[in-house]
């Protein structure tokens, strides 16, 4: 059973202790989701001895962040130590050089994410945007729409507005890796499918799980195949890299990126590898007849989308059908628009 911990949510620019030596921190986001959680581990700058804390996660690059963040740290009035951050998207890297600049300490995040973000943040420097057209018109998108969003992404800055510079030198975190916080070691376990390596630290001393996006309660995950990688089977990378949290206790303190602190983590793992199953087993159903990826949606989603929203959930479906397709459930044809067409493979064929 999935059940919060009884700790208020901190308001933003201060801090709830959520085990000893840890405190959780809330951040704005400028989203309907509209927050991340960030921890503060108790630790010791190993050249100078001094009491300060690591940092997971850093909150989006925007400048009521960085007011936020001055106001927290010269309230708590000890330094920073170490910046961790769990993966690159904009509200878990974009503040990191600031911070890492303001206390010049070491910066730790997996190679893939470390790169990525950098790679995310240098935009398309002049490259032709046809494949990212090709990508929509391959969702089943209209012409109309694919050239909106092509007129959109010549105007637009990208990610690379709301994350600050992001520092030259990074510490590589990797799978099996043990990391050293004040007396305590953090386990690296790699999560994928969300984002390419997603780091989560699991402490066996204190039975304490920081567990970034991988691993949310009540929400799930965004999964998403994009332009970038077309053909990627993202849905399989994360459904392969969930069923190793199970073999921590089943009492373990879950520390997500958003809602709140939770335990019954085996519980969970499980609803979350079901929500997937029952999505593709929604599909298979509605796909008897060839369907475009824009076509699923409403299959995956009840809610009315956004322009925001539809750009994730259009992914998201995507990596569900992808997810079909590699495991021959479905075919994927190319229709005459240029559209995506994905059919049920049944036994008669």
């Amino acid at each position: 059973m999935v059940e919060f911990i009884d700790v208020a949510i901190p308001e933003p620019g201060d801090w709830q202790q959520v085990s000893p030596g840890i405190l959780w921190l809330r951040m704005p986001l400028p989203f309907d989701l509209d927050h991340i959680n960030l921890y503060l581990i108790a630790d010791v700058d190993p050249e100078t001895q001094t009491h300060g804390y690591a940092l997971i996660d850093t909150g989006i690059g925007l400048p009521n962040t960085q007011s936020l963040w001055d106001t927290l740290l010269a309230k708590l009035d000890a330094p920073l130590t170490k910046v961790i951050v769990t993966h690159m998207h904009p509200d878990h890297i974009g503040m990191a050089g600031y911070l890492v600049d303001k206390y010049r300490v070491p910066f730790y995040i997996s190679h893939s994410e470390y790169f990525v973000a950098r790679a995310m943040c240098a935009g398309s420097r002049g490259a032709s945007d046809w494949q990212d057209n090709e990508y929509l018109v391959r969702c089943g998108m209209s012409a109309e729409y694919v050239e909106t969003a092509s007129a959109k992404r010549k105007n637009n800055k990208g990610v690379g507005q709301v994350i600050l510079p992001i520092p030259l030198q990074h510490e590589r975190l990797q799978e099996g890796d043990t990391l050293k916080i004040g007396n305590d070691y953090w386990q690296v376990m790699i999560g994928r499918g969300h984002s390419p390596e997603h780091v989560c630290l699991y402490n066996q001393q204190s039975g304490v799980l920081i567990s970034g996006d991988h691993i949310l309660p009540v929400i799930t995950p965004n999964i998403g195949v994009y332009s970038t990688e077309p053909n990627a089977n993202s849905l399989k990378m994360y459904l392969d890299t969930l069923p190793q949290f199970k073999s921590l206790p089943a009492n373990t303190l879950v520390l997500p990126s958003h809602k709140q602190p939770f335990t019954g983590l085996h519980t969970r793992v499980d609803e979350l590898i079901a929500h997937h199953h029952e999505h593709l087993e929604h599909l298979k159903a509605f796909c008897k007849e060839g369907k475009t990826i824009k076509a699923c949606l409403p299959i995956l989603f009840k809610r009315e989308l956004n322009e925001h929203n539809q750009f994730f959930a259009i992914a998201e479906a995507f990596a569900h059908l992808n997810y079909l397709y590699f495991s021959k459930q479905m075919s994927r044809e190319v229709n005459d628009e240029g559209h995506y067409i994905f059919t049920l493979i049944t036994d008669t064929e």
